[in-house]
């Protein structure tokens, strides 16, 4: 008996219900391979912890330069993703090889600019204003980190993106578990010298990530050209300049529009900075959860982003539409459960980062039950603004979705959070208010296009 497939395409078109099972089920595994990478971020941060507060400092800031700059070069490989599933709801397979090998070329083209920015952490942290001794021990650590760059853009952005799209999502999930032991093992190893590695300190954590990206990036492949049954997507096609120049047009709006996401919560944690430490870590405990939460619906905008364009390219615009739908119901869904557990049991979560007991932690526990609160509705917002731009991306509609957000998010998000903070007197809470306004914003313009440009398709045929 055959199992059928997430992208066979039935007699009749899906109901809303079966859209809504069928993005769940690949959704899935990209929500705990997220998880999974999260988890090596807090292995890695744990660890460097043992080492002292220097070295935690500056691992972590060498990591967070490391991620921003991968996350942002991993957006352009999205289009990867809407391709192949558009070629494939087109029933034009023989396209999916030439989109593998270029989208492969243009993984590693993008190691050039992640490359040289990882090169020069240093001068630019030292022109930034930062301490020079920190600054030098970030560019040591940043310099051990790009080797793994091209790895990271092969393994996590090209196969995160082509294998969803042709439905071998469970690949990802068991290799990301897998690469949080061993980034773990290697982790403890290479800082503290044991089980005959070498130590290196706290640069062994980034030695540890780096090996940790390679041998993901090659069992994923491995798995993907050794299987009979996928080898036909990865048979030897030469990348085409034209291809490119068209995976370039999708993807990079979407690069721009991470970006614009990553900088606003940067400088609203450097505007925490300025009300003090105690803001501070109760901004970073609020901010710990919910990006924790946001792995779902973000995951569920990658599945979004395959079905909708599945049939989009199947020449199915209503059955587009209903995928696009469903995915934002199972979004909102999932974020409204964690908002009412954010909005029941605040103390217990912040208890998971304080001793509630301790009497210096009082004020920062109450600004953080506070903050849980404010992120209810943050939660909700930016889990429909992240499934959106999903079912956008489907689509291929990728612009104006950049400057929907960069409105959002830098026209209303950050100057309405300042206002508040700093003018209405707020201070944290107004800086999280901004951040709700910002994402509420965006949320609201990414549904509202993808009502209208989906509607507009669909009734295409009909008025034809």
């Amino acid at each position: 008996m055959t199992r059928p497939t997430l992208f066979a395409r039935p007699v009749a078109p899906p109901t809303l219900t079966r859209h809504a099972a069928d993005t769940a089920r690949l959704a899935a595994p990209l929500a705990i391979a997220q998880l999974s990478q999260t988890a090596m971020s807090v292995t890695d941060t744990v660890l460097l912890g043992s080492l002292g507060a220097d070295a935690l400092a500056a691992g972590g800031l060498g990591a967070n330069l490391y991620l921003v700059t991968l996350i942002v070069l991993q957006g352009v490989l999205t289009s990867v993703s809407v391709s192949v599933a558009q070629a494939r709801g087109a029933r034009n397979e023989s396209d999916v090889p030439h989109i593998y090998w270029t989208g492969f070329a243009l993984s590693l083209l993008l190691t050039l600019p992640a490359f040289a920015l990882l090169s020069f952490a240093r001068p630019l942290l030292l022109a930034l204003g930062e301490p020079a001794l920190l600054a030098h021990h970030v560019g040591e650590y940043a310099a051990v980190l790009r080797w793994g760059a091209p790895a990271s853009l092969i393994g996590v952005g090209l196969m995160r993106s082509f294998l969803p799209a042709i439905g071998a999502a469970r690949r990802l999930l068991w290799v990301s578990i897998a690469g949080v032991f061993v980034n773990g093992f290697l982790n403890y190893g290479l800082i503290h010298g044991a089980w005959g590695l070498p130590r290196l300190g706290f640069l062994g954590s980034a030695a540890a990530t780096a090996i940790t990206v390679w041998l993901t990036a090659a069992v994923l492949m491995a798995l993907l050209h050794l299987r009979p049954s996928h080898q036909h997507y990865v048979a030897a096609r030469r990348p085409t300049a034209p291809l490119m120049g068209e995976l370039v047009s999708i993807g990079w709006p979407v690069a721009i529009t991470y970006a614009v996401e990553a900088t606003l919560f940067l400088a609203t944690g450097l505007l925490m900075g300025l009300l003090g430490a105690m803001p501070l870590a109760a901004h970073q405990i609020a901010l710990n959860v919910a990006s924790m939460t946001f792995m779902v619906p973000l995951a569920i905008g990658q599945a979004a982003n395959v079905r909708v364009g599945y049939w989009a390219g199947a020449g199915e615009p209503r059955a587009a539409r209903h995928a696009g739908f469903a995915a934002l119901g199972l979004g909102v869904g999932f974020m409204s459960m964690s908002a009412l557990v954010m909005v029941l049991a605040p103390h217990w979560i912040v208890g998971l980062y304080l001793h509630l007991n301790d009497p210096a932690n009082a004020a920062t526990v109450a600004l953080a039950t506070t903050l849980l609160g404010v992120a209810a509705v943050f939660q909700i917002v930016d889990g429909v603004q992240a499934v959106g731009s999903g079912c956008l991306r489907g689509l291929k509609d990728t612009r104006v979705p950049m400057m929907a957000a960069t409105l959002g998010y830098w026209g209303i998000g950050f100057p309405t959070g300042y206002a508040l903070a700093f003018h209405f007197g707020l201070g944290a809470r107004g800086l999280w208010w901004g951040l709700a306004a910002g994402l509420a914003t965006v949320a609201f313009m990414m549904t509202l296009r993808f009502h209208r440009m989906s509607l507009r398709r669909a009734a295409a045929p009909a008025a034809a």
